[in-house]
């Protein structure tokens, strides 16, 4: 019952990234964002959630993990009633941001959770089985949730569910869940308000060039903002006595090298939701409902991953699962940059998902084992965290450059597609293009195809460089197989 509890709000959390993808053309003509703009509704989350869960991990240390984890939890579900009321851009953007600090305190004291409440070996194994399936599948799970909300209901509801789930949650935690043991210390706010907005300035700033192009003087100003500010955020992190992010944590190769594994895929994971979304609705004229079902395969397949990951990392450690799981995901995605206008679910878009999906399973029970791997108890909670900060912020700065190579193709399709579309347009689709600068099908299915596959050509290549580092700088030691005997059981199949 403890790991359901713990589960069902990692589930939550971690689908609030995805479900809202699904609804993403329903918010796009409902509050007026144009297709760049539109990744905000992701990133307004991802970004706060990713800047603030270190500081969410050293609250969980310092206040108790379980009073923490009931706070976040509280705070999701007051964010997500905002967010469903939303009646423009600005306060549904608010709102997400709000959630991503409920995220940011609820998740990372969820993992610490599992390590103080499960024993090492078999049992703890099993357990990161499920909360790592459960954070990769939940994107899966999270579109179809979307699809049936905004087929049956409207778009609101993928943030109005949350309430009934979040509360739940909170009564079943005082039952269910022990109080952690308390560790003196004091909060780095100041290291963690300049990560947050660092982020937030390099992600604006190829958002805006995706916009505008690389010399407007906004987005070069966001990129030397964005050196200064992290720049003063290392040296803040340096001299703090307590530093929000334990920069002695990285001296570890295999943990720093499973922090940029992790970066490099959540880049992956969330374009390859955000863009396949667009192309299966917009592209091949799916229904809300028809695309998350589309994605429910991923789902399952994650699941076998992680089986096959959790099952087998006693007998041959996790490097070999973090190899080859990047080296799946770099395939799909390579195979995903084929797709055109002419492209079928069935031959173009499942079959690179399948085994993009299989990879991923196999590296998040990898990742999620060696990151806390010779952890001391009190900081179990900030490595937790440092973990997710990487899957969030990874995924907020990948998805910003994907759109960013998105926008460029796309203008460049644009460019070429605009001429011969004014040949063939009848007088009245010309005043109509005049009027809204946009393209009718089936040219705008090809612009916005040439967008997705630059997209994926992008994505396939951080998940190379995931590839080469799980390679060149993993090391699996005696010690570490042998914190892994016993078998990891069943895992989460």
């Amino acid at each position: 019952m403890a790991l359901l509890v713990i589960a069902s709000c990692q589930l939550m959390v971690v689908l609030d990234i995805t479900i809202v993808n699904i609804a993403l053309p329903h918010i796009q003509s409902d509050l007026e964002f144009s297709t760049t703009s539109l990744s905000w509704v992701v990133n307004a989350y991802t970004l706060t959630f990713g800047g603030l869960l270190l500081l969410g991990g050293r609250a969980g240390d310092i206040l108790g993990r379980r009073r923490v984890f009931v706070f976040g939890v509280l705070l999701f579900v007051f964010a997500s009633l905002l967010g469903g009321f939303a009646q423009n851009a600005g306060q549904l953007l608010g709102a997400r941001a709000l959630q991503g600090v409920g995220g940011a305190i609820a998740s990372p004291t969820s993992l610490a959770l599992i390590s103080t409440t499960f024993r090492e070996g078999p049992e703890r194994n099993r357990a990161f089985g499920v909360f790592a399936a459960v954070s990769a599948g939940g994107g899966a799970i999270g579109l179809l949730a979307g699809g049936m909300l905004v087929e049956w209901l409207n778009w609101r509801w993928v943030l109005f569910v949350n309430v009934p789930i979040g509360l739940l949650i909170v009564l079943a935690t005082p039952r269910y869940i022990r109080e952690s043991e308390r560790h003196p210390g004091r909060f780095d706010i100041t290291g963690a308000l300049t990560s947050t907005a660092g982020m937030v300035l390099l992600v604006y700033g190829f958002i805006r060039a995706a916009q505008d192009g690389w010399r407007d003087p906004l987005t070069l100003a966001s990129f030397a903002g964005a050196v200064i500010v992290l720049a003063a955020f290392i040296l803040i992190e340096r001299r703090s006595k307590q530093p929000i992010t334990p920069l002695h944590m990285f001296a570890d190769r295999n943990r720093a090298g499973t922090y940029g594994i992790m970066l490099c895929l959540a880049a992956a994971i969330f374009g390859m939701f955000f863009f396949l979304t667009l192309f299966v609705q917009n592209v091949l004229g799916f229904s809300p409902l028809a695309a998350g079902l589309a994605f429910l395969p991923v789902s399952a397949v994650i699941a076998v991953g992680a089986g096959l990951a959790s099952r087998f990392l006693p007998v041959y450690g996790p490097k070999p699962f973090m190899v080859v799981g990047a080296i799946l995901a770099a395939a799909g995605l390579a195979w995903l940059t084929l797709t055109d206008v002419h492209s079928t679910y069935a031959g173009s878009v499942l079959g690179p998902m399948l085994v993009f999906s299989l990879g991923m399973g196999m590296e998040f029970v990898s990742l999620t084992l060696m990151a806390l791997s010779n952890v001391p108890t009190p900081e179990t909670g900030a490595a937790s965290g440092l973990l997710n900060a990487t899957q969030q912020v990874g995924g907020s700065l990948g998805l910003s450059i994907l759109v960013t190579m998105y926008g460029t193709a796309s203008t460049n399709e644009a460019e070429k597609q605009v001429p011969d579309f004014l040949r063939q347009a009848t007088p009245a689709e010309r005043i109509r293009f005049e009027r809204t600068g946009q393209l009718p099908k089936p040219w705008s299915d090809e612009i916005l195809t040439a967008g997705v596959s630059a997209a994926f050509i992008m994505a396939a290549i951080f998940t190379a460089v995931a590839a080469l580092i799980a390679l060149l700088v993993i090391q699996v030691r005696p010690s570490d197989l042998e914190r892994l005997k016993g078998g990891a059981g069943p895992g989460p199949m």
